[in-house]
Parts: C-alpha cells; sequence; structure tokens
C-alpha cells in the first residue's frame, strides 16, 4: 500500500541520482552506504514503485525515478537558496542585495554600477540573478529581488515600475563586412542580408519586423537566438548582421563595428520595485549607481 515518503528517503533517493552510486551518495549526506540503500528500498515499498533495477552491478535509475528526480529537483531550490539565504545572514546580517536584472544588462551595465556600489557597501552580500522579465518580474512579485532591471518592460499592478533610460537599437556587423563602410544603416540595407535576430517576444524585434515589412525589406536568412549577446558573437564571427540594444553591443566593442541603425528602434531600461515596501537605503544607492552609468 502506498504511503507518503519521508523526507530521508527523498534526500537519499536525490543524492544517489546526483552521484549515480549508493556509496557517493552516503559520503554526500555523511552516512553509510547500507543506510542509503535501507532508504531507498523503504522508498521503493512506500512509493510503489520501481526506481532502480541492477546494471553490471550498478543502480540504473528507470524512467520513473528520472521524472520524479526532476520534481524533486523544483523542490530543493528551495530549500538551497532558503540555506544560502541563511547563509548570507550569517555573515552579513540583514546587509543584503538582491539584485534581477535581464542578461544584456547583466554583461554590460549592471556589473560596472555594482563595482561602485561596493566602493559604499564593502561588506554587502549580493545576490545577482540573469534571467527573462517574466521571472524577473514573479521572482520580485514572491519577494527574491529588492529591485529588477530589464530591456522590455515590467508591467504589474503590484509593482513599482518606471523607465530608467531610453535610448536607440544599434546594428552589430563584422569590421570587414562591406556595410561596415556606412556612417549608419537604414533597415533598407539589410535587403538579402543574413539577419540575426532576437526571439518574436522582444521589443526590438517587434520593431525591427514592423519596420522591414513597412519598407518590404527581406532578409537573405534569418538566425534567431535568445541573447543579444549570441547576436554580437555571431556578427563578430562574421555570420550575419544584428540589431541590438546599445548596452550589450558596447561590450563586444572591440570585436564589433557598431552603427546607428534607421528607423530608430527603441531601447528602454525599465526598473521595478515592490510597492509594498519602501527601498532599502542599499536600493536606492545602487540605483543612483545605475543611473550615473546610464548617463554614461
Amino acid at each position: 500500500m502506498p504511503r507518503p515518503l519521508s523526507f530521508k528517503e527523498i534526500e537519499a533517493f536525490r543524492a544517489v541520482m546526483q552521484t549515480g552510486t549508493t556509496t557517493a551518495a552516503a559520503q554526500l549526506l555523511h552516512t553509510t552506504q547500507p543506510s542509503i540503500s535501507r532508504l531507498l528500498a523503504q522508498m521503493q515499498t512506500g512509493a510503489d514503485l520501481k526506481l532502480f533495477d541492477m546494471y553490471k552491478g550498478r543502480l540504473r535509475p528507470t524512467a520513473e525515478a528520472r521524472e520524479l528526480f526532476s520534481t524533486v529537483q523544483q523542490h530543493f531550490v528551495g530549500l538551497d537558496r532558503i540555506e544560502r539565504d541563511l547563509q548570507g545572514l550569517r555573515q552579513f546580517g540583514a546587509g543584503t542585495l538582491r539584485i534581477g536584472c535581464t542578461p544584456a544588462l547583466g554583461l554590460s551595465i549592471v556589473p560596472a554600477a555594482l563595482h561602485n556600489f561596493l566602493q559604499h557597501y564593502p561588506s554587502t552580500h549580493i545576490s545577482l540573478q540573469t534571467l527573462g522579465t517574466t521571472h524577473l518580474r514573479e521572482g520580485l512579485l514572491h519577494g527574491q529581488f529588492d529591485l529588477v532591471v530589464s530591456t522590455m518592460a515590467i508591467g504589474a499592478p503590484e509593482l513599482n515600475a518606471s523607465v530608467l533610460h531610453q535610448t536607440q537599437a544599434v546594428c552589430v556587423m563584422h569590421p570587414g563586412h562591406p556595410l561596415a563602410q556606412h556612417s549608419s544603416l537604414h533597415v533598407q540595407d539589410l535587403e538579402n542580408q543574413l539577419l540575426l535576430t532576437l526571439n518574436s517576444d522582444d521589443n526590438i524585434y517587434l520593431q525591427l519586423q514592423r519596420t522591414m515589412l513597412e519598407h518590404d525589406v527581406r532578409p537573405s536568412s534569418t538566425v534567431e537566438t535568445t541573447y543579444s549577446s549570441t547576436i554580437c558573437c555571431l556578427a563578430a564571427q562574421g555570420t550575419g548582421l544584428g540589431v541590438v540594444n546599445p548596452y550589450v553591443a558596447a561590450t563586444f566593442a572591440s570585436t564589433l563595428c557598431i552603427k546607428p541603425f534607421l528607423p530608430e528602434c527603441s531601447v528602454e531600461v525599465a526598473l521595478a520595485l515592490p510597492s509594498h515596501s519602501a527601498p532599502s537605503e542599499r536600493t536606492q544607492c545602487f540605483v543612483e549607481e545605475l543611473q550615473r552609468q546610464l548617463a554614461t
């Protein structure tokens, strides 16, 4: 008869799935191999599922075990985060700053702002997570961040959102590209070019697509990717042309040719804070450093 699994059984199962053997799992959990084997046997009985078999003298997880492990991992991610936060509190007290940002900003503006911030608050424990805008919004709503910054709008009634900076997208290419001699690039210059694009839900992509339709521009082919940094790396290899935000383009300036792009594609850096609590002094200081970086 199936029964609820104990935490020790789930912990032993996770350790075996991570390490591949009961011996290594025992070392990871600071216990004995027989204890791990016993917990696995109890877990299989309690779950009424076959989770492992023996193959050439080694444990081999079943498909059910792999699917269960995926669920278990999601649970332990939260526990690991709790332990990291506790460790930070023990070491630094409440002097923490939890920042969420999109990958493009995590490669460009945020590190410089963070460096300057730490000159003012050198003992602050920093948590910096680079995620997509949807995950940033959810994380802020669930209290995982003190602030988030994104190159896409962060809209939610429960958040205090504002625009920190507005500029225009740029076109990036290899310095030896034939169009690199132009002082600026017009969307019509993309005709019959291999175009490096962001995913279809990105603001720059949507503006670029609309502009290309208005001017009846057709690239020869496209390479679609999630990150502006990947577009810059591909452009630096001479693969094609890309239109990206200028922050990440500047990070790759030593290997790229960067040109103004027309008609303009607007790029905004959005800041969002939780509206249910006032920002800390550290949060305000970091936002000021961001504004200084964006101004330059």
